[in-house]
């Protein structure tokens, strides 16, 4: 699909920019990011993609931040509502693994297999202190940020790898991620003593 060039302000074009390789990495993972592909879909040249963001590894970068962003703003939101309506630790694990599944988790694996690390965001910042808030236990917020690390871990990870390590367990139905992540939402209640 190939839209007409404009020309555009920078930031109107970075942001068209990363909504199209955004959609592109959740169509076809971090593979189907491609210089010439987003150029396509935003109506300009591969020169101008390039005078935006430097190289594809940059682009990638600011891809990665951009949905570190957005999952925040997102999180940031359900954490709001969810709170509200008593605190469903199973639509925060969903919510999670849902921006995963969207391409994410393959693309923060590349890039930290490229070299790329992260500078310590703090990206899931208020995740932790919504669950620590819940807390009755008493335990510090250092093992609340543990907890959350794993789960993170291990959310960002299925995408590529769940039904493999799953089958390597012995489980049959390896392909759905469902029970594994009912099996997360408990460990995380029982870690927080909500259970």
């Amino acid at each position: 699909m190939t839209t007409p060039r404009v020309r555009r302000a920078p930031d109107e074009a970075r942001r068209l920019i990363l909504d199209a390789a955004e959609g592109l990495l959740a169509e076809g993972g971090v593979a189907a990011v491609q210089v010439r592909a987003i150029a396509a879909r935003v109506g300009m040249t591969d020169a101008g993609v390039h005078h935006h963001f430097g190289t594809r590894d940059r682009l990638l970068d600011a891809l990665l931040r951009h949905g570190g962003r957005k999952i925040r703003a997102g999180m940031e939101e359900a954490l709001a509502s969810w709170l509200d309506r008593g605190a469903d630790l199973g639509e925060l694990v969903e919510s999670l693994a849902s921006f995963y599944r969207r391409g994410y988790g393959e693309l923060a694996v590349a890039l930290h297999a490229a070299g790329w690390r992260d500078d310590g965001s703090g990206m899931l910042d208020p995740v932790v202190h919504a669950l620590h808030g819940l807390r009755t236990d008493g335990a510090g917020i250092e093992d609340t940020r543990l907890a959350v690390a794993a789960l993170h871990q291990a959310l960002a990870t299925e995408p590529l790898y769940g039904p493999a390590f799953r089958r390597s367990a012995g489980l049959a139905a390896s392909d759905d991620p469902s029970p594994q992540l009912q099996w997360w939402t408990g460990q995380l209640a029982r870690t927080l003593g909500l259970r």
